[in-house]
């Protein structure tokens, strides 16, 4: 029996994760700018309203990345595709997780600063 050789693909989820990892921390850095410059003028509010989407986009590179590396580490019989990509999928868990704080610790500082 022959088996042809099918490369090694990167995984879409890997690539999932890291990419929505990466706008996760670019959201959480427009919400600490939102909560500390304009703390004065109700910055509280668009803080808020950013930390939304950057906390979905952190919590869905963790998802995403742990799907990933899921899917790299099973067994795939010779004819079977082959994925590849667990760096890029820990990189898009840490990114994830690291914008998800970073957005948490913005609306906490923008609240803060409101209160104040």
């Amino acid at each position: 029996m022959v088996h042809l050789d099918v490369p090694a693909v990167t995984s879409g989820p890997a690539v999932g994760s890291l990419v929505a990892g990466i706008g996760s921390i670019v959201v959480s850095l427009v919400v600490i700018c939102f909560g500390v410059g304009g703390a004065r003028l109700g910055g509280a509010w668009a803080a808020g309203a950013f930390t939304v989407p950057g906390s979905l986009a952190g919590a869905a590179a963790i998802v995403a990345g742990l799907l990933a590396r899921r899917q790299i580490r099973r067994a795939a019989p010779p004819p079977a595709v082959r994925f590849t990509g667990n760096g890029i999928a820990v990189a898009g868990i840490s990114c994830g997780a690291v914008g998800l704080l970073l957005s948490l610790l913005g609306l906490g500082l923008a609240l803060l600063l409101q209160l104040a």
